[in-house]
């Protein structure tokens, strides 16, 4: 009688389980981490509306001001991520080896390669500029900018193929 509850209790845990999130959710600098896949990727939840999305490879490193309810930064070294920030909420911006996005209330995605940063706003403003501050771009809907050691920073309309590839990468 144990043995086929126990089987049981199995069978019925083998057919549930595409069910049970993909990864318990986890506290990191005041945000909820979750794991997902198709595409594989990191949810962060964070306090005040601000959701950071990065690639399951990404180079993403959340910073904390003070002990504050959410982080006011990342640090982006590889890979990209796709941000929301609630309108209202407070500034945040991304840091990557080439430039720093910032924002107030937003959706934008950041890809990081060793040669660029590319930035692209999906709703909202983005002010872009070159890592030490310099050449300050803002950017809005359907805009993005590529930012690389040498090359002006030009704000372009960004054709569909290179939105839905970058957006395809979480899910969209």
């Amino acid at each position: 009688m144990k043995n086929s509850i126990y089987a049981l209790l199995l069978m019925t845990f083998a057919l549930l389980s595409p069910a049970i999130p993909e990864a318990v959710a986890q506290e990191n600098n005041g945000c909820q981490r979750e794991d997902v896949s198709d595409p594989p990727r990191v949810i962060y939840r964070c306090a005040n509306g601000l959701v950071l999305e990065a690639e399951a490879a990404a180079g993403l490193e959340l910073t904390d001001e003070n002990g504050s309810t959410r982080p006011a930064a990342a640090n982006l070294s590889d890979k990209a991520t796709l941000i929301e920030v609630e309108p209202g909420s407070g500034p945040f911006q991304i840091l990557t080896p080439h430039a720093i996005a910032a924002v107030r209330g937003t959706a934008y995605a950041v890809d990081v390669t060793a040669e660029k940063t590319a930035v692209f706003v999906i709703r909202g403003e983005v002010v872009v500029s070159r890592r030490d501050g310099s050449d300050p771009v803002t950017l809005t809907p359907g805009e993005g900018v590529d930012v690389s050691d040498g090359q002006p920073l030009v704000v372009r309309t960004w054709g569909q193929q290179r939105v839905d590839d970058l957006l395809a990468r979480f899910a969209r």
